[in-house]
């Protein structure tokens, strides 16, 4: 995992102090899949499953239609955070790119997934976060700790779940077949 804290790499940017640079961090995460891009979209979409691949994460629920730009994915977070993020859906393409603008404890977060075929049956799933604002009472390298440790922990989570079920989608074929 990368964070970095510079600048977001999309377009250009005026010049910017280095008080506002300071103050933008990014974090970047690749997984592979043994799951195709289909698979994976349908696991990654099922927002009550969240919770199993992460442990902060209490609940997730939709407010409005899912999965299409304008709605609302709200999330109830546990221990450390007891907080609420509530998610902007800013595009979706399934099962390829999906993007939200996520608001908790002062950030405002814009996170893109990318999921992109990988050799015959797999998939690469990437995925950026870049963090702008913040309490300025809470501890900004801590936060973005947590960050880190909250997308690994999810998309390995993940990653373990799209395995499993493409394991078990080719061993019905396999099966099939004799």
């Amino acid at each position: 995992m990368n964070y970095d804290v510079r600048p977001p790499r999309r377009g250009l940017l005026p010049s910017l102090s280095p008080d506002v640079i300071n103050h933008i961090a990014r974090l970047e995460y690749t997984i592979f899949t043994k799951a195709n891009c289909n698979l994976a979209w349908r696991v990654f979409s099922q927002v009550d499953l969240w919770p199993q691949f992460c442990s902060l994460y209490k609940s997730a629920r939709w407010q409005g239609d899912a999965w299409v730009p304008g709605s609302r994915l709200r999330l109830e977070l546990g221990a450390p955070l007891h907080a609420v993020a509530d998610r902007v859906v800013t595009a979706c393409n399934p099962p390829h790119q999906l993007s939200w603008i996520n608001h908790i404890r002062g950030y405002t977060m814009e996170q893109w997934v990318s999921l992109e075929p990988f050799y015959s049956d797999g998939c690469k799933i990437s995925v950026w976060v870049e963090v702008t604002g913040g309490d300025p009472s809470r501890d900004r390298t801590e936060d973005m700790r947590l960050l880190q440790s909250v997308v690994v922990e999810w998309f390995e989570n993940f990653r373990t779940e799209c395995d499993r079920l493409a394991e078990m989608e080719a061993s019905d074929i396999r099966s099939a077949a004799d």
